[in-house]
């Protein structure tokens, strides 16, 4: 199970690091990644890292959207990674 943890650790922070580039080719002028994709990344395991990255970047905090989807995001995770480790969590997450 540490290979899953350590794939869902570098996810999450490949997710944070695409909210900051898309907060930074917002501040450019740019090219933008879709809202879309955001949140995709987020649902698919990549909820805290979306989170962690609108925090960071302060990018996509005025959006609703954003403000709902995200934080549901992460209770899903939570709730599908429970599942997939036969209904605990793994040890990063004994913040809970």
């Amino acid at each position: 199970m540490e290979s899953f943890e350590t794939i869902l650790i570098g996810w999450n922070i490949l997710v944070a690091l695409v909210y900051g580039l898309d907060k930074l080719a917002a501040k450019q002028g740019g090219w933008r990644i879709r809202e879309t994709a955001l949140l995709t990344g987020a649902f698919l395991f990549g909820g805290f890292g979306a989170m962690a990255g609108m925090v960071m970047f302060h990018h996509k905090t005025s959006k609703m959207k954003f403000r709902i989807l995200v934080p549901l995001a992460v209770v899903l995770n939570v709730v599908m990674i429970a599942a997939i480790n036969g209904g605990t969590l793994p040890e990063i997450y004994n913040i809970f």
